[in-house]
């Protein structure tokens, strides 16, 4: 599968926002269409990391969008992983308005679904903020599947000027769910991933939840890591994302029927 690498503009109405775009090509097959995924960042918005991570999923078919989420406060360029930059992200992260994340959702869902390419159903992932972001794009009912690696600041309700409802709301999440955790990430602690599976239990979200034995947060960033990366607990991730989107995006599974109780076997 090539790949084909852009950008397109859009307009919210907080502002103009550069989405990446990374699109499958299939030599001699130009109408070929293929569903979309939002890829999120973490707070140094594109980085190389994230642009390899998008590359890897638009290579399984997939047209994957990577919104500039700092459009409110600095052009598209990513952030550097140093000192200033991090100080910077992190800031930017709490200052921009909720609804201005929602309106990023809305425009990069509406941008994949106007691409005569996608065939209109769309996915969501992300690492550290963006696992966060990630999951609250599942609020919009056109997500079908959200995977969310280390989902920042979830437990704690702190993304965005004045704090989110992302898990007051979950009940309006339709996506099938995957979070994935390290146990090592003091980014969110135990008993935040507590609270982020009882909270997503009680709301009836259809979701999975992975916690990885000794992993730390941000393992998947394979540069720039603080020697955190793990490249096979990343690559087995990477196999259940796969499997998630396969299933929710490019299978027809027609109407959902619940299923009858489950006999207990052994």
């Amino acid at each position: 599968m090539l790949l084909k690498e852009s950008y397109k503009d859009v307009e919210t109405k907080y502002g103009n926002m550069r989405v990446f775009l990374f699109h499958p090509v299939i030599p001699g097959y130009p109408d070929a269409k293929f569903p979309g995924v939002i890829v999120y960042s973490e707070i140094y918005q594109v980085t190389g990391p994230v642009a390899r991570f998008c590359k890897d999923i638009a290579g399984q078919g997939y047209i994957v969008a990577a919104p500039s989420v700092y459009h409110d406060f600095v052009g598209p360029e990513a952030l550097a992983y140093d000192t200033k930059g991090t100080d910077d992200g992190n800031r930017f992260k709490i200052e921009k308005e909720l609804g201005s994340y929602d309106a990023d959702a809305a425009a990069t869902i509406d941008l994949l679904q106007s691409l005569p390419t996608c065939t209109g159903k769309i996915g969501s992932t992300g690492m550290c903020l963006g696992g966060h972001l990630a999951l609250r794009a599942g609020l919009d009912t056109r997500v079908k599947a959200s995977v969310c690696f280390f989902g920042t600041d979830i437990h704690s309700a702190r993304l965005g000027k004045g704090g989110d409802d992302t898990l007051q709301r979950a009940r309006e999440i339709e996506a099938e769910v995957l979070m994935i955790f390290g146990t090592a990430d003091t980014h969110v602690p135990p008993e935040g991933r507590d609270l982020i599976r009882k909270s997503m239990r009680d709301a009836g979200v259809k979701f999975s939840f992975l916690e990885i034995h000794d992993a730390q947060h941000a393992f998947v960033r394979d540069e720039e890591s603080k020697d955190r990366y793990d490249p096979a607990v990343t690559k087995y991730c990477f196999e259940i994302l796969k499997e998630i989107f396969h299933r929710r995006l490019v299978l027809d599974l027609g109407k959902e029927v619940p299923p009858g109780p489950i006999e207990h076997v052994c």
